[in-house]
């Protein structure tokens, strides 16, 4: 079936592979470094990926410094703390609420601070855009040959109070990343068929 399926897509097989179907989350790295040059690689990659009217409200925190971990680490829930400290790569990724202050660059055809006046569509349109980003960003650093573990198991509050006290920015996820050391332990979960997902009206 699944060769069938592979050719009505253009991507090739490998990197299918590389990017969904043989890709796992990660929770265990080799000691290999990520370097800036990658991150720059990848936010390169995905950026042309699209957002509302272009707003990209996501903004990443690479935490390359122990001091910048160890303020992370205190947030973060108890199962996820010791793989946070030792991942070669700790991105704290978060919504900026003030993203129209780019949009006369990103999307100059409309005065975007009126358009977005109401707060309540300002913030969801920087959730769930920066949502939308976070996808794209992991599977930029699945296309350089990364392992990624999402996580949201962390005190949202406490890590915006830590980070962002001016209030502009809201955390959003924490990824971590780097080489995957080893097969994953856990077998890989079912996931919806088809018939669940997708319906014809």
């Amino acid at each position: 079936m699944t060769s069938t399926l592979n050719d009505a897509l253009v991507l090739d097989p490998a990197a299918q592979g590389l990017l969904f179907r043989d890709a796992r989350t990660a929770a265990a790295f080799t000691n290999e470094p990520v370097g800036d040059e990658v991150l720059r690689a990848v936010h390169d990659l995905v950026r042309a990926a699209p957002t509302s009217m272009n707003c990209s409200p996501l903004r990443v925190f690479a935490l390359r410094s122990g001091s910048a971990r160890a303020r992370l680490l205190p947030h973060m829930a108890e199962g996820n703390r010791d793989k946070t400290a030792a991942a070669p790569l700790v991105l704290l990724l978060a919504a900026d609420h003030a993203f129209t202050a780019h949009m006369p660059t990103l999307f100059p055809f409309v005065d975007a601070d009126a358009y977005f006046a109401d707060p309540a569509m300002r913030a969801a349109t920087a959730e769930y855009n920066t949502a939308l980003q976070v996808a794209y960003l992991i599977l930029g650093l699945r296309a350089a040959g990364l392992g990624v573990g999402p996580m949201a198991g962390f005190d949202r509050e406490g890590v915006d109070a830590e980070f962002f006290p001016e209030g502009r920015l809201r955390a959003s996820l924490v990824l971590i990343a780097g080489r995957p050391a080893g097969e994953s332990p856990y077998p890989r979960l079912p996931r919806p068929d088809f018939d669940q997902v997708v319906a014809f009206l």
